[in-house]
C-alpha cells in the first residue's frame, strides 16, 4: 500500500512539474502578459523610474508606457529597461516628466 502511494505521488509530481515548465516556456500563457509583468517589475524596482504607478500595456510585443516620472533620466531609463525584456519588439514611451498633477 505504501509503495502504491509513493508511486502515485511520484507520478503526480512529475506531471505537475512538466505542466509548470510548459507554462514557463510560454506553453500556455499569453506572451504579452508575460512581457507586461516583467516590464512592470523592472520599472517598479528601479530607483530612477519609480514605476509603481505607471501604466504598461503590451500588444504583439509592443510596449506602451504611460504615466509620470520625476526626471528625463527616469523616462529614458524606462525605455531602456523595457527593451531589455525578452520578446519586446518596440517601446512607445508616453511618459510625462514632472511632479504629479493634482
Amino acid at each position: 500500500m505504501k509503495r502504491f502511494l509513493a508511486v502515485g505521488l511520484l507520478i503526480s509530481g512529475v506531471f505537475a512539474q512538466s505542466n509548470l515548465l510548459a507554462g514557463q516556456k510560454g506553453g500556455g500563457g499569453d506572451p504579452d502578459d508575460r512581457i507586461s509583468d516583467q516590464v512592470r517589475m523592472k520599472l517598479a524596482t528601479d530607483p530612477d523610474v519609480k514605476g509603481g504607478a505607471l501604466d504598461v500595456t503590451v500588444k504583439a510585443g509592443v510596449v506602451v508606457i504611460k504615466g509620470r516620472v520625476d526626471s528625463d533620466k527616469g523616462k529614458m531609463k524606462a525605455t531602456h529597461l523595457a527593451k531589455k525584456v525578452k520578446g519586446v519588439k518596440d517601446v512607445d514611451n508616453e511618459l510625462q516628466v514632472g511632479p504629479p498633477t493634482a
